[in-house]
This record gives structure tokens, sequence and C-alpha cells, in this order.
């Protein structure tokens, strides 16, 4: 196996995982928690990257992807990105979970503990990350043209940025729900594996039939923007201070795609 396979294989896997862990740790170094105007900051920072890596990762390639296939570029792009907009639905409806910030459980009834449907719904939140860096890795392994080693790292990292403060977002209510700060830290690294097992699972599926890239592309974008627009959004627009996180959602939005435009 060559070493630029071998790297991008423990780029995708390891650096978005090392961002999460990172972000989980936080619960050690902030002992009174996170101020509402600086997690704001950071939820909408997290959107922003989404966002842009939704589209300058996985739509603008499934596009090109599906050029010269016999059907038209858009029809890939949007059956898989309605298809993932509807999977990550399911998932939402079905799981019990529990929102940060909410004191209303989403899913079926459960006698779950709260601490529980937390860590639940930022496995929800992972697994699309997971896919997207997943895809982008499949497409490198198949030499497809439109994905680089670079883009592979591109996307990577921006998903590793975005993980730190997500980690820490998620980490420290769970230890103000009585959760200690060691077990906090260990669920926010056991949520974040989510990620290195939804990007092997888009490379398996990659790998039986290389033709789905241009659906599998969309429909990481899909999972992704749903859990943007479902949880991120909305978290920044709650009580005060809501325009911090609209900031936010810029300063991550440009700097996914500074990422994606130097790098991929």
């Amino acid at each position: 196996m060559e070493s630029s396979t071998l790297i991008g294989i423990a780029v995708a896997l390891v650096v978005p995982f090392a961002g999460n862990t990172l972000g989980a740790a936080f619960v050690f170094l902030l002992r009174h928690g996170m101020s509402e105007r600086f997690s704001k900051a950071l939820v909408g920072f997290a959107a922003g990257v989404m966002i842009a890596a939704s589209v300058w990762s996985l739509i603008i390639p499934s596009l090109e992807a599906a050029e010269g296939t016999g059907v038209p570029a858009w029809l890939p792009a949007t059956v898989g990105f309605l298809s993932g907009v509807g999977f990550l639905l399911v998932i939402d409806h079905f799981t019990p979970h529990l929102h940060i910030g909410s004191d209303e459980p989403e899913g079926r009834p459960t006698t779950l503990k709260k601490p529980t449907m937390m860590m639940l719904a930022l496995a929800i939140h992972n697994l699309p990350e997971g896919m997207a860096v997943g895809v982008v890795l499949a497409g490198f392994l198949a030499g497809d043209a439109g994905m680089t080693l670079s883009g592979v790292v591109a996307l990577s990292v921006g998903i590793a940025i975005q993980n730190v403060p997500e980690g820490a977002i998620v980490s420290l209510p769970l230890v103000a729900n009585g959760v200690s700060r060691f077990k906090a830290f260990a669920l926010g690294v056991a949520c974040g594996a989510v990620e290195p097992a939804g990007a092997l699972l888009m490379v398996a599926i990659a790998g039986l039939a290389l033709p789905v890239l241009p659906y599998l592309l969309a429909f990481a974008a899909g999972a992704m923007i749903y859990v943007v627009t479902e949880e991120l959004i909305p978290q920044t627009q709650q009580g005060c201070h809501t325009n911090i996180g609209t900031v936010g959602v810029a300063i991550g939005f440009v700097l996914m795609m500074i990422l994606d435009v130097a790098l991929g």
C-alpha cells in the first residue's frame, strides 16, 4: 500500500476523532462551565464549518463526479442529498435523545437517563461528519481525479477543528447533570468513536460500487445539513446573544471554505 494511501486513511480516521477527544478534555480545564455567549459562538462556528464542508467538499464534488455518467449531474446530487436528510430524519425520530439546552427528549419514549440521551444526541450528530470524511476518503482510494489526499486532509482538519468546541459543549453539560468529570470525558470520547465508524462504513459502501460515489457524497451533505438545521442553528437562536451565534456561523463557513480551496 502506498504511503499516500496510508496517510489518507490515518488522517481521515484519527484527526477528527482527536479533535473530539481534545474538546471532551475541556471538562478538566473549564471548572465552572461555559458562558452562554461563548457556547453560542462555538455552536455557530461548528454549524458554519459543516455548511461549508457540505457545499465545497461534498455537493460540488458530487456534481463533478456525476459528469460523464450518462445522467444529469444534478440527479445524483439531488437523490443523495434528500436520502441523507431522510436517513437522519428516521434516526432522529426513532432514537431517544436529548439536545443540549432542551428539557424535552426527542425520539421514542424511553426510561433512559438524561446523560445517556444527551450522549445519543452527540452520537447522532457525529455520524454524518464521519460519513463525510469517509466518502471523500473512498473517492481518493478509488483514484477519482476529483478526490485528492489534500482534499481528505482539508475536510478532516475542518471537521476536527469544529469537533473541539462540540466535544466541550457536550461533555460539560454531562458534568452539570451529575456525571463525574472523568466519566463525562470518557463518554465524550466514546461518542467521538462514531465518526471513524461512519467513515469506514462509507469506504466499504463506495468500495462495493464506485458509480454510487456521487450519490454518497451528496448523501453525507444532506445528513450534515439536517444536523445543522435541526440542532445547531436553533441552539444559536435561543435566548440572548443570538447575533454572536450568527457571527460564529460566518467565521466557521469562511474558515472551512479557505481550508478546502487552499488545500483541496
